[in-house]
């Protein structure tokens, strides 16, 4: 099959390679998928889990990408609750091989069904931006209708989820980003619109919550913007700063497959719009990463025609 993958991690996106690998077997509670779409996000090359495996050992060359839409190909003894045949998505595990390739085998609980009614590339665009949202509101954030949210970064592929799912629980919610992102985020259902690069962040006065996916001093900030009670959810790290009276909460987004059956119900209903960036092939991908112009959304590769 054909996939791309990575060996230096100094090099980047700059360092990936098309090439031939075999196909991947299904192990126990594993099945195969054949990769229609493939979601990436550019940042994966700085993690850890891209370049080594669980032991900490190398296991380089690694195919990167962990999100998809496909449809099951084949099942691995003990496996249940898929079928072959059926098209699925979902978000693969962190240190195995990923979905910048034509298949991958990958956990049955980690795939969620993908309706026949909605795109492979809608599919392969919403498993981390939507997850991460949803877990950030409303796991880690106990967001409850009538509080208000602060949403860095509201034109991204996180933070444009993060604001309509924020919206649709009632919430009111002040997005943030460059002077180019406002009417993008806007659209995608933000309240309000602080640029922060000339706009005063502290002029929002108090937030119940705060989505941070920027750190250093802009989570500083915002941080003393948060009421009693209130939470500031962070996907960069551990918190570097702290509301005085209420929590910092850091994670790491997860697969679920009920989330993920009510983030693809609601693009069904029309409550949910995808923020998809550039569309290309496998072949043209290295191309896409490396390419030097500003990208707002997810970039999909579609592997399959």
């Amino acid at each position: 099959m054909k996939a791309i993958v990575v060996t230096d991690q100094a090099a980047g996106t700059a360092g990936m390679t098309l090439v031939e690998r075999p196909e991947p077997q299904a192990a126990i509670n594993d099945v195969v998928v054949q990769v229609h779409a493939s979601g990436f996000v550019p940042t994966e090359l700085e993690w850890p889990s891209t370049w080594t495996d669980r032991r900490d050992s190398d296991r380089t060359p690694s195919i990167p990408g962990h999100e998809l839409a496909g449809v099951v190909t084949a099942l691995g003894y003990g496996t249940t609750g898929l079928s072959v045949g059926q098209r699925v998505f979902g978000l693969a595990d962190w240190h195995r091989d990923g979905t910048l390739a034509e298949y991958i085998a990958m956990e049955a609980r980690n795939l969620a069904p993908l309706p026949g009614d909605v795109d492979f590339t809608v599919g392969a665009s919403l498993p981390i931006s939507g997850l991460t949202a949803w877990q950030g509101l409303f796991q880690h954030g106990r967001l409850q209708a009538g509080q208000s949210v602060l949403a860095h970064g509201a034109a991204g592929a996180v933070g444009s989820m993060v604001t309509q799912l924020a919206r649709e629980a009632g919430a009111y919610v002040i997005g943030t980003g460059r002077a180019a992102d406002r009417q993008k985020a806007l659209d995608f259902g933000a309240n309000e619109f602080v640029d922060l690069e000339k706009d005063a962040l502290e002029d929002v006065g108090g937030v119940d919550l705060v989505f941070d996916v920027i750190g250093g001093d802009i989570q500083k900030r915002s941080a003393a913007l948060i009421r009693a009670g209130g939470t500031l959810v962070t996907v960069v790290g551990p918190a570097e700063a702290r509301p005085a009276d209420g929590l910092a909460v850091d994670f790491v987004v997860e697969s679920d497959r009920a989330q993920l059956g009510e983030i693809v119900q609601r693009v069904r209903d029309g409550r949910l719009r995808t923020n998809i960036g550039k569309v290309s092939t496998l072949e043209d991908a290295i191309a896409t990463f490396n390419s030097t112009e500003r990208r707002a959304g997810k970039a999909v590769i579609r592997v399959r025609p």
